[in-house]
C-alpha cells in the first residue's frame, strides 16, 4: 500500500511539474507574439499618422468603400464650396435671373442652388432625379422656370419645368417626352437661346442641331472643322458659334421672321488668328467681346460688334500667353474685364484690358476642370471637377472696375458726376475688402 501510494504521489507532482513547464512555455510565446506586433505597429505608426491600433479598422472600411477621401481645398477668394452632389460634376449654368445656379453630375441629380447663399455658412439646393438616366449638360430657361438636360444613356434632351410650391420651394416635373435621337457623336454642348426661339446641341463630329422649343429639328449645320472641341449660342439669342480642330471660330446667325417664324441658318463672321486648334471660347454678356484659348498656348480677345453683312470682320484686341490643355474652358465675365483660363484642375484669371496675370488657383479639384463660368452680375466665378463646385469672388473684375471709374473720375468736370463715381467707387472698394475678409475653408 506504501509503495502504491508513493507511486501515484510521485506521477502527480510529476504531472505538475509538467503543467507548470507547459504553461510557462505558453505564456513566453504570448509574450514573444505581443512583443513582435508591438514592434509591427510602431513601425506602421512611423509612417501612417494617428493611432497604430485603428490601422485594420482603417483598412477595412477603405477596402469597403474604395474610394479616395474628399479634396481639400482653401484661397483668400474661395467664397463657396457646394457640396451635396455624390458624383463629379459634369456641368454648371448661372440663371439669367440671377437667382441660381443649376448643377448635373453622375449621380442622376440636377441640384438647383440659391446664388444669395452663396456667402452663408450653409448651402441648400433643390434636387431633381433623372430618372432611368443621368444628365451630363444642364442649362436654364431665359424666363427661369425651366432648364434642358442631356441625357448620358438616351442620349437626347429633356425638357424639366420648375413650379413654385405655396412654401415658397420648387418642384421639378419632366416633360412627356424627350426629344427624338438625331446626334451620332458623343454631345459637347447644349443651350437655350435668350429669346426662346431655339434650342442648339452639337456633338463633337461635326454636327449642330438647331430645334424649336417642341423637339422639331429647324436645321442642321456642318462645321467643317474636321472634329468639333466646343459650341454655343451667344447671349443676345441671335448667334452660334463653334470651335474644333482648325484654328478658327466660327459664327452663324440663326435668322427668324418678324412673324416669329424660322427663316435659315446664316454664316456670320469668323475668328481668325490662332496658329492651332481653339479648345473653347466664350463671350461677353452683351455679346460684343468673345475670348477664345488655342492649343497654341494664346488666349485672345475680339471685338465682334461689327456689321457682319456689311463685310467687317471682328477685329483682334488682344493676345496673351496662357497654359491650356485638352479640355480647357474659358470664361469672360459678363462686363469682359476679366478672362479666366482652366488648364487641368488650376485656373489662372487675367485683366482683358491689359493682360496681366492677377490671380492663380491651383489644384481646384481632385481632378480635371469640367465647367467654369461667371454669374450673371460679375461678382463670382464657378467651376467643377469632382462632387464639389468652388464659387470665387471675383476680385480681379473688382480691381477692373476701380481703376476704370478711378480714370473716369480723372476726367469728370461735372461735380455730380464726380460725386456719383466717388461713392461707387467706396462701394467697389467696399465690396472687395469684404470679399478678401473672410476666406472659405
Amino acid at each position: 500500500m506504501e509503495v502504491a501510494a508513493l507511486v501515484a504521489l510521485t506521477l502527480l507532482l510529476g504531472a505538475l511539474v509538467v503543467l507548470v513547464a507547459l504553461a510557462v512555455g505558453r505564456r513566453k510565446e504570448e509574450i514573444r507574439e505581443e512583443a513582435e506586433q508591438t514592434a509591427e505597429f510602431a513601425a506602421e505608426g512611423s509612417v501612417v499618422k494617428g493611432p497604430a491600433v485603428k490601422k485594420p479598422k482603417q483598412e477595412k472600411q477603405r477596402s469597403r468603400k474604395d474610394k479616395p477621401s474628399q479634396h481639400s481645398f482653401s484661397h483668400p477668394l474661395l467664397a463657396a464650396s457646394l457640396k451635396s452632389h455624390s458624383a463629379n460634376v459634369t456641368c454648371l449654368d448661372f440663371s439669367s435671373n440671377g437667382k441660381y445656379l443649376a448643377s448635373c453630375a453622375d449621380d442622376r441629380t440636377v441640384r438647383i442652388w440659391s446664388t444669395k447663399d452663396f456667402l452663408e455658412r450653409e448651402h441648400k439646393c433643390l434636387r431633381a432625379n433623372v430618372e432611368l438616366d443621368h444628365a451630363t449638360l444642364v442649362r436654364f430657361s431665359p424666363d427661369s422656370r425651366a432648364f434642358i438636360t442631356w441625357l448620358a444613356n438616351g442620349d437626347t434632351i429633356r425638357i424639366f419645368k420648375m413650379t413654385k410650391k405655396d412654401d415658397g420651394t420648387l418642384s421639378f416635373k419632366a416633360a412627356a417626352e424627350d426629344f427624338p435621337q438625331k446626334h451620332k457623336a458623343p454631345i459637347l454642348n447644349i443651350g437655350i437661346a435668350e429669346t426662346g426661339k431655339f434650342i442648339m446641341s452639337a456633338s463633337t463630329d461635326t454636327t449642330i442641331h438647331i430645334w424649336d422649343l417642341k423637339g422639331d429639328v429647324l436645321a442642321s449645320i456642318n462645321t467643317n472643322q474636321i472634329t468639333n472641341s466646343y459650341a454655343a449660342i451667344s447671349p443676345c439669342g441671335r448667334f452660334v458659334a463653334s470651335c474644333g480642330f482648325t484654328p478658327d471660330v466660327k459664327v452663324w446667325e440663326i435668322c427668324f421672321g418678324k412673324g416669329g417664324e424660322f427663316k435659315e441658318v446664316a454664316r456670320a463672321f469668323e475668328l481668325k488668328g490662332h496658329s492651332a486648334g481653339v479648345h473653347a471660347f466664350a463671350f461677353s454678356n452683351d455679346s460684343h467681346r468673345m475670348v477664345t484659348v488655342s492649343k497654341d498656348g494664346t488666349w485672345k480677345l475680339w471685338n465682334t460688334d461689327v456689321e457682319y453683312k456689311k463685310q467687317q470682320d471682328p477685329y483682334l484686341l488682344k493676345t496673351v500667353p496662357c497654359m491650356s490643355s485638352e479640355g480647357s474652358r474659358v470664361a469672360l465675365s459678363p462686363d469682359g474685364r476679366v478672362v479666366a483660363v482652366s488648364d487641368g484642375s488650376n485656373v489662372a484669371m487675367y485683366n482683358s484690358t491689359t493682360g496681366q496675370l492677377e490671380e492663380e488657383l491651383h489644384g481646384v479639384h481632385s481632378e480635371d476642370i469640367t465647367d467654369l463660368k461667371f454669374d450673371i452680375n460679375g461678382r463670382f466665378l464657378a467651376c467643377s471637377g469632382d462632387k464639389a463646385i468652388r464659387v470665387f469672388h471675383n476680385a480681379p473684375g473688382y480691381r477692373a472696375a476701380i481703376r476704370d471709374m478711378e480714370d473716369m473720375l480723372k476726367k469728370a468736370q461735372n461735380e455730380a458726376m464726380k460725386q456719383r463715381l466717388q461713392q461707387q467707387i467706396r462701394e467697389a472698394q467696399s465690396s472687395l475688402d469684404m470679399a478678401l475678409a473672410a476666406p472659405v475653408e
